[in-house]
């Protein structure tokens, strides 16, 4: 079996531990492994992986962003998003974002061996979403509505922001100006139909966004 290298993007040290042993399984020899969004791009021109695996919700750039990224900069890479965030709001993001699967964090790996299978394969690998996934009611309907309206990078400051980090933290992460987080921040809470932040973390914790 030929040897294949990759790269864990996952700042939970047990759950890298748990990555790796499952790509090794897989006959994956060579295992980078970084904790920080940050360092994503440096390490896959460095390494030049044949697979990334890719938590979304990382220190500093999240997936989303990292993902953005490698496309921006026409990384060639395989990107498997492995994560604890809603599928609902995730899967069709990271699909259009470039990546080649996408794997909820479960007790069970047995998904992520079938998905680096089929990756290793050439397909792509995404689940369809269950009846349960199905908003129950108008107010949720509206609500998921309001979140797909959302760009990936606000999103992205969405989330940051219901966490309780500042305008200021934002943007040194991520590395943008104060004044585009602040544009961005008014723009998702016009979207949202949020007046603050009590609100905002509200509608995130009710939507399972944090």
């Amino acid at each position: 079996m030929k040897s294949e290298s990759a790269l864990i993007v996952d700042d939970h040290p047990v759950v890298c531990a748990a990555i790796k042993i499952v790509l090794k399984s897989e006959g994956f020899n060579e295992v980078q492994e970084t904790s920080s969004g940050l360092e994503v791009l440096a390490m896959i021109r460095q390494h030049q992986p044949d697979l990334v695996i890719l938590d979304l919700n990382l220190p500093g750039l999240d997936g989303l962003e990292v993902l953005a990224r490698i496309k921006a900069n026409n990384l060639d890479c395989r990107v498997l998003v492995f994560t604890s965030r809603d599928a609902r709001f995730y899967q069709d993001r990271c699909l259009r974002a470039g990546a080649m699967a996408f794997v909820p964090k479960t007790n069970q790996l047995e998904q992520l061996h079938k998905a680096i299978q089929a990756l290793r394969a050439g397909y792509t690998y995404f689940k369809a979403l269950p009846d349960q996934f199905r908003p129950s009611n108008n107010l949720q309907l509206t609500e998921k509505q309001q979140i797909d309206q959302l760009s990936d990078r606000e999103l992205s400051i969405c989330v940051k922001l219901a966490q309780g980090q500042t305008n200021k933290a934002i943007a040194e992460d991520m590395h943008l100006s104060h004044k585009t987080v602040s544009t961005y921040k008014t723009r998702l809470m016009t979207k949202l139909d949020v007046g603050s932040a009590v609100r905002l973390r509200d509608f995130a914790k009710r939507n399972h966004l944090i």
